[in-house]
């Protein structure tokens, strides 16, 4: 099983009542919640790991999960509030008003001990529950927990209207990298934590401190990875007519962890000795299927039935 550790909330996506008017829909989302969607609907036993209220919004994210098939049973359910974002789409980025005071994803902590080690493959951890000290600090715990047998996967997803001291929260981001087997950003992210170093650089100074794979997302351009044993490997991104980008990021994660776990590479040695070829074709896969969540709105990450047979 992989699981997903981290925030679970209800988006409000733009939209356009019949008559013309702005309008705000409601969606489930959290980046770390639509990355287990996105695992799951690719076939790979999925669970989700962080706050989940018990409130209407709450109740949604739930019937959410299940629908995809993830398994929240290791999920803390409580009557604190559920964590609410508000989109606004600008040019090909999406910007988002959170509103996460004292809410189930806030209040959840870890206990040790709580995850059993035997058949978790891969944990995946990021986005929002990493900007506040309490949530890092959990996340930490549930790293300390179980590195020794589940390779880690981070994707910082960063937020910065959430943060209130960037370098703070740098030198975090710096830890959690020190912790990743893989490390994946956008290259607006990689902006934000390293401003113009060149990403080879970044990529080999986290490659020496132990990181095995390091990709950047570059939106149309496709992305980049670079790994200790195959050097630089880039992929395209597939031409599609894009509804919006909410998601995409996180489709991209998605469909990278399922595609190492589908070849047999997601064990941290296993993915340490990972070959050029699976690597390129677990990258094309990926940026596949985030330019397919692109053609639909909000985050919907696709399902392996409806990926055409060359995605694969």
């Amino acid at each position: 099983m992989l699981l997903s550790c981290g925030d679970a909330l209800i988006d409000f996506l733009p939209s356009t009542t019949a008559d013309g008017r702005e309008a705000l829909t409601p969606a489930v989302g959290g980046s770390c919640l639509n990355i287990s969607i996105g695992t799951a609907r690719l076939d790979v036993p999925t669970g989700f790991v962080g706050g989940i209220s018990t409130d209407t919004f709450g109740t949604m994210i739930a019937d959410h999960a299940a629908n995809s098939a993830v398994d929240i049973g290791f999920a803390t359910r409580s009557d604190h509030q559920a964590t609410l974002a508000f989109a606004r789409v600008t040019g090909t980025e999406t910007q988002y008003a959170f509103y996460d005071a004292d809410t189930a994803s806030r209040n959840w902590t870890y206990q040790r001990g709580a995850i059993p080690r035997a058949g978790i493959e891969c944990v995946h951890v990021g986005s929002t529950t990493l900007v506040n000290e309490k949530g890092a600090a959990e996340t930490l715990a549930l790293i300390a927990d179980i590195r020794q047998s589940a390779t880690i996967s981070l994707d910082p997803n960063c937020r910065p209207n959430l943060v209130k001291d960037k370098d703070v929260y740098r030198a975090r981001m710096a830890t959690f990298c020190r912790q990743a087997d893989i490390v994946k950003m956008s290259d607006v992210d990689f902006a934000y934590l390293f401003g113009d170093e060149p990403y080879a650089t970044r990529a080999e100074t986290l490659l020496s401190e132990g990181t095995s794979l390091v990709v950047i997302t570059r939106g149309n351009l496709g992305a980049c990875a670079w790994h200790h044993q195959t050097g630089l490997i880039e992929a395209e991104a597939p031409a599609v007519k894009v509804v919006d980008t909410i998601g995409a990021g996180d489709s991209f994660q998605a469909a990278l962890l399922a595609a190492l776990y589908r070849l047999g590479r997601i064990e941290r040695q296993r993915l340490r000795d990972v070959s050029a070829a699976d690597l390129k074709r677990a990258l094309s896969f990926a940026c596949k299927c985030a330019a397919f969540t692109c053609t639909r709105a909000g985050a919907d990450p696709p399902r392996s039935r409806e990926l055409p047979a060359d995605y694969w």
